[in-house]
């Protein structure tokens, strides 16, 4: 793929950069090196996320022809890809909402605990977990019912609260998170397949680690609760408390045998992208792929850097790309007086904070997406910001800070045609920011 001119082409050169990073990511590129061999009994496909589809096809096409495969995957609404002509039909792949919970995924989750009941030793069941699993498999704990759940995971996605506390608490709230699936698979071997959308890694926080052990406890569960003033149902509240919702912990014997391999990271995406920016000539920065906190916040502080490069040449020498990802997050605000609530995600907040802070900055072009394809519960991937986004924007009358004041970055954005539009992308190894300096 040709590599635009950064100087000539700046939208379109980040927009390969975004390009690069989403493709190193494909399922179909990285699963074959972790495939066990087929075993002796039978070999039974389960898991959840968005990337849930195309792991499932990219097993599909790489297990062997003559070996019995069979199984059900969940994935978000519209995000199954095209099926290749001639692959074979051997994983069922279902759809449900993300990121808050329906019944659709209510009924998958069902699906998949009843598949991998009465397996054998001789048996191997394959997981397949990539982000967005936490609201897709969804199974509430006993006192718990489908709308309170709904109602916890929009509070914690208001709150501010960072992916490992919103998983802690899904973990302790569910019957198939946190190591009970599985549980559920025993006496069977579980070999687990995943792609890294958390900060760090870790494999008992993306989609709440529901084939893994969990360090966390009930009583971290409840502190978290508390600390973003979310209520729950006195009957489950009281088994946080008396901690008989605890999880799996590290050193089960349940978990023997069993296998996780990483199979797509953040800081691989992010190194694919550094090496075509290098390819193109231009000196380029990964800040981190661990990078959390408010989103406007986290552009703010990376636009004082961008001016820092572009007026100083400090502490890089421009022209340069500097690569972050991470997940950071939205506390949304009330809405003021006679406004009504915005629109938009992680990546677009982001764009808002960075353009208010660049000032118009002459030099500096940037793009922010999520490599799912969707930020938040847009059709948009995220937006570009350019030295002219403020003057566009105050000449339609428009004031940044009045969209920062209603977590409206999709109100802002979309009239100045600034969104960064992809549609799924069937992977996800989450935020993906990219600042340009000439």
């Amino acid at each position: 793929m040709t590599c635009p001119d950064p100087r000539t082409q700046p939208r379109e050169f980040l927009t390969h950069l975004y390009e690069t990073a989403v493709r190193r990511a494909l399922p179909l590129h990285n699963t074959a090196a972790y495939l066990p061999s087929p075993p002796k009994g039978r070999t039974i496909v389960i898991g959840a996320g968005k990337a849930a589809g195309s792991m499932a096809q990219a097993v599909e096409a790489l297990w062997p022809v003559d070996a019995p495969l069979s199984g059900v995957v969940v994935t978000r609404y519209h995000h199954t890809p095209q099926r290749p002509a001639g692959l074979p039909h051997r994983i069922e792949v279902l759809e449900a909402s993300h990121p808050v919970p329906d019944a659709a995924g209510l009924a998958a989750s069902q699906r998949i605990l009843s598949l991998v009941q009465g397996l054998t030793s001789d048996d191997l069941v394959l997981c397949l977990i990539s982000g967005g699993g936490s609201a897709l498999l969804t199974l509430p704990a006993e006192g718990l019912t489908l709308q309170d759940k709904q109602r916890i995971n929009r509070d914690l996605l208001h709150s501010g609260a960072n992916i490992g506390e919103m998983n802690c608490v899904r973990k302790h709230l569910s019957r198939i998170k946190g190591g009970r699936l599985a549980a559920a698979c025993a006496p069977a071997r579980v070999v687990t397949l995943t792609i890294s959308d958390v900060p760090g890694d870790d494999p008992s926080v993306i989609a709440s680690g529901p084939t893994v052990p969990d360090a966390t406890t009930c009583a971290d569960a409840l502190a978290i609760l508390k600390r973003y003033r979310i209520d729950i149902p006195a009957p489950v509240l009281a088994q946080l408390e008396q901690g008989t919702l605890e999880t799996p912990k590290p050193g089960d014997a349940l978990f023997t045998g069993h296998a996780v391999h990483m199979i797509a990271t953040p800081q691989q995406s992010l190194e694919a992208a550094a090496a075509a920016a290098r390819a193109a000539g231009l000196a380029t920065y990964i800040l981190s792929d661990e990078m959390e906190g408010e989103s406007r916040e986290v552009g703010k502080v990376q636009a004082a850097l961008a001016r820092a490069v572009a007026q100083r040449e400090q502490p890089f020498a421009k022209p340069c790309v500097i690569l972050s990802g991470g997940e950071t997050t939205v506390t949304v605000r009330p809405v003021p007086a006679g406004e009504t609530r915005g629109r938009g995600g992680r990546a677009g907040e982001f764009c808002l904070g960075l353009a208010a802070a660049l000032q118009g900055q002459p030099g500096v072009w940037a793009l922010a997406a999520d490599t799912d394809g969707i930020d938040g519960m847009e059709e948009n991937a995220g937006a570009w910001v350019e030295p002219g986004t403020l003057a566009r924007a105050q000449a339609l009358g428009m004031k940044v800070d009045r969209y920062l004041d209603r977590n409206d970055a999709y109100g802002f954005f979309q009239p100045l045609g600034d969104l960064v539009v992809s549609g799924p992308t069937h992977t996800n190894v989450n935020d993906f920011r990219a600042l340009l300096i000439i």
